[in-house]
């Protein structure tokens, strides 16, 4: 099994973020789980690599070409893929990963979960979906989440597909027992 982590290439402020992106790495490797990410050296997209490497994980990133020099790609990975751009950057690490995990991070960040959060609601993918809310860091985007299904924008089936935990092991074993919700539009289109 491998995981999709998304996280920053910025440390954030204060140090619970970087030591949650360690945490994540080391049980992730302590589990036998292989780490997908963005193939960054910096942030906590360095930290959790750094983690998972020192506990003896799999650890496979995928960086666009342009951003190798500037966002320092990581010399010692298991592997290190290089694409095109960004996009052809998400689509592989969708590829690759059995799952997903979003960190706290930035801009670039909410765009990878909002990608493959919209995916699995148009059945592009069945892969769990999961928010590690590091000292209550991802409250706000949740209260968005549920301001569009109050208005009808997210439907509840989709707004409850998330899993959301402040531990990366109740993330981990809520993975096993994860069931996707149906497609959006299917059901209404069947004859």
């Amino acid at each position: 099994m491998r995981v999709c982590v998304f996280c920053g290439s910025s440390a954030g402020r204060g140090p619970a973020y970087l030591e949650a992106a360690a945490e994540a790495g080391r049980v992730l490797a302590g589990r036998g789980i292989g780490l997908v990410y963005g193939g960054a050296a910096v942030g906590t997209m360095g930290a959790v690599a750094d983690a998972a490497l020192a506990a003896g994980g799999e650890v496979i990133g995928v960086i666009p070409r342009s951003l190798v020099d500037r966002e320092v790609a990581h010399p010692s990975l298991s592997n290190l893929e290089v694409v095109a751009d960004l996009h052809e950057r998400k689509a592989r690490m969708a590829e690759l990963a059995d799952a997903f995990l979003v960190l706290p991070g930035g801009a670039g960040t909410l765009e990878e979960l909002f990608e493959v959060y919209t995916w699995a609601q148009l059945g592009l993918h069945a892969k769990p979906i999961a928010l590690l809310d590091v000292d209550g860091f991802h409250q706000p985007l949740l209260g968005m989440l549920d301001h569009l299904a109050g208005e009808g924008f997210l439907g509840e089936a989709y707004r409850g597909m998330l899993i959301v935990e402040t531990d990366v092991n109740r993330v981990l074993d809520r993975y096993a027992s994860y069931s996707p919700t149906s497609p959006k539009w299917v059901d209404e289109h069947e004859e």
